[in-house]
């Protein structure tokens, strides 16, 4: 896969701010292991093969297991996951499919029952930056090996 443009040259200063950005929302204060299951769960939907490669490494560091990472794909009916963290993985879904998915009552009640606003803000954010990750690394064939696990 050849990469269609070098993304942190070709506009340097967006470039800059969005990673400062993604690194502010990344250490927003909710939990590490929480945000890699999200930045995991956007990433497989999207196809994106550097995130996925990138974060799954993220999560074992993070203390995540390798059968809640392999069940992921599946978590509505794995029994590992938290009510919170069904919560965060539903909310994921809906906003990265918010064409087709929209975002439901019934999945916005789920995630009130289990983070408060600034939290959910949060949250959203993070749903917004792992998926603007996705669509520079898939729109421009971007792929780091050596950001993943070896």
């Amino acid at each position: 896969m050849t990469p269609r443009a070098d993304v942190t040259a070709t506009a340097p200063d967006l470039f800059k701010a969005w990673y400062a950005f993604s690194i502010k929302v990344g250490e927003c204060g909710l939990e590490k292991p929480l945000l890699e299951l999200v930045k995991i769960r956007a990433s497989q939907i999207n196809g994106c093969a550097n995130c996925l490669n990138m974060h799954t490494a993220d999560a074992r560091r993070a203390g995540e297991t390798e059968q809640r990472i392999h069940l992921l794909a599946a978590w509505q009916e794995a029994p590992c996951y938290t009510d919170r963290e069904r919560a965060a993985l539903a909310w994921t879904e809906h906003l990265t499919e918010v064409a087709t998915k929209r975002a439901p009552d019934a999945v916005y009640a789920a995630l009130d029952g289990q983070f408060d606003k600034e939290e959910q803000v949060k949250l959203t954010m993070m749903i917004n930056v792992i998926n603007g990750w996705n669509r520079l690394a898939v729109g421009f064939n971007l792929y780091a090996p050596e950001l993943g696990w070896k």
